[in-house]
């Protein structure tokens, strides 16, 4: 059953779903959640924008004005998580859409999720744009006590003019840098995503040195980056933009982006480049959560149980 609501610029589409564990293969990760379908974020880059078309959907146009939220993504979760076929592997949210986009303000189907994986002692990792996460200070403390939880702020550029076109509707980069400084001052393990790098524009290496500075300064743990890359509907949005924006760097790009990915001298090229910007920059955590061990007791007839 579906609930259509009318939320400022925006057309929510409440649904139903039937599962919130998806198993994810050729990652780093074995499952991931999504607790919304669409982006309101809109960033000219995103990769994602490609599965609005598995529904009928256009990724550029409906991408950010047509969105969906599992509302029953929480109590669906309880259920996956206490299921006997659950082995408690780690999981990433917000791989496919922002955990926390304006939809959390309204919905908080993400805050509960993270209750969910704290009741269920399942480790996550947490991925977003959004200082809106903050908000929710005292269940990622409860999920890292319980399991363990790392949350990434995504920071391609301290450049507020680049970054108001490249990310259109995302918080400014200083607010969502007063966002790691104050997850890390709460105890929770933070980082921050340098990504995706866009060639000619968050490439050169004082503006990459900014960003791992700033991190460092800020108390990020980790610090990664990732090369831009673009499928079809990507691809669009994102030549729509240089066009508009960078017309002169059109040409490079259709160079690049031939395929999905950028040539492996670019990207081995930019690897150079961060790490010569990353010299002599010391991500010094500040002391993190650590979860507890598990409880484990034996039943009558000798079976772990936890």
């Amino acid at each position: 059953m579906e609930r259509r609501r009318r939320l400022g610029r925006i057309d929510c589409i409440e649904i139903e779903a039937k599962s919130v564990l998806n198993r994810v293969l050729g990652m780093p990760f074995g499952w991931s959640i999504n607790p919304y379908r669409g982006c309101y974020h809109q960033c000219v880059f995103c990769y994602a924008r490609r599965t609005h078309t598995f529904f009928e959907k256009t990724g550029i146009g409906d991408w950010g004005s047509q969105l969906y939220a599992k509302v029953n993504a929480p109590a669906v979760l309880r259920r996956e998580l206490s299921s006997p076929r659950w082995k408690g592997e780690h999981v990433a949210i917000g791989t496919a859409t922002d955990p926390y986009q304006p939809l959390e303000g309204t919905y908080r189907i993400t805050r509960g999720v993270l209750a969910e994986l704290a009741r269920g002692r399942t480790e996550a990792h947490l991925i977003t744009r959004s200082p809106l996460v903050v908000r929710d200070f005292d269940v990622l403390q409860e999920l890292a006590r319980a399991a363990g939880v790392s949350v990434c702020v995504s920071l391609p550029t301290l450049d507020e003019a680049l970054a108001r076109k490249i990310e259109p509707t995302v918080a400014p980069p200083r607010q969502r840098l007063r966002a790691v400084r104050m997850l890390a001052d709460a105890g929770v393990r933070v980082g921050v995503a340098v990504a995706p790098i866009l060639p000619h524009l968050t490439d050169d290496e004082r503006s990459l040195r900014e960003v791992f500075a700033a991190a460092a300064d800020a108390g990020a743990r980790m610090a990664w980056h990732g090369v831009l890359n673009l499928n079809e509907v990507a691809r669009e949005s994102y030549f729509a933009f240089l066009r508009e924006a960078y017309p002169s760097l059109v040409d490079s790009h259709q160079t690049y982006f031939r395929r999905k990915y950028a040539p492996k001298a670019l990207v081995e090229d930019i690897g150079r480049r961060v790490a010569r910007a990353r010299r002599g920059i010391a991500l010094r955590p500040r002391e993190t959560i650590v979860a507890q061990p598990r409880r484990v007791q034996l039943d009558l007839f000798s079976r772990a149980v936890r």
